[in-house]
């Protein structure tokens, strides 16, 4: 199975200000985009999958865990399965790519978080694909102080 994957990407700055992108970004095979900002900083929305589309997620503010983890068993997921945990902010530019057969969720980090969806399927084909998990099933969303 294809595993999530993050595509870096980078900021130029000069006298006239800064550049956003994420040049190895390739938008084929995407068929409708939504946004999702949350009322307040810590707020997980989880867990989403998909047996047969994939989603691409670029924070466009702010900063966020996403998170994918592979479902085996789409009535009983392994609650010890190998979760992809990605910190993504607005400031270092980047698309984490979740491929189908896996569930996903975010948090945000920072107040004004804005996530920007990209999804390979269009709204009626996700009817008879979608399926959801509890949002603390896989707890990834402790923060660690250093």
């Amino acid at each position: 199975m294809e595993e999530p994957r993050l595509i870096e990407g980078g900021i130029g700055v000069d006298d006239r200000g800064e550049v956003g992108f994420v040049n190895n970004f390739d938008f084929a095979g995407v068929k409708r985009f939504y946004t999702i900002r949350n009322h307040k900083q810590g707020f997980v929305r989880a867990w989403h999958a998909h047996r047969n589309a994939g989603k691409y997620v670029l924070v466009v503010s702010g900063s966020a865990i996403i998170g994918a983890v592979g479902i085996d068993n789409w009535e009983r997921p392994d609650k010890n399965a190998r979760v992809h945990r990605f910190i993504v902010s607005a400031h270092k530019p980047a698309v984490v790519w979740i491929p189908p057969g896996y569930a996903n969720g975010a948090m945000s980090l920072a107040s004004d978080t804005v996530i920007m969806y990209f999804a390979t399927d269009t709204l009626d084909q996700t009817k008879n694909d979608d399926v959801r998990y509890d949002a603390r099933y896989w707890d990834i969303w402790n923060v660690e102080e250093r």
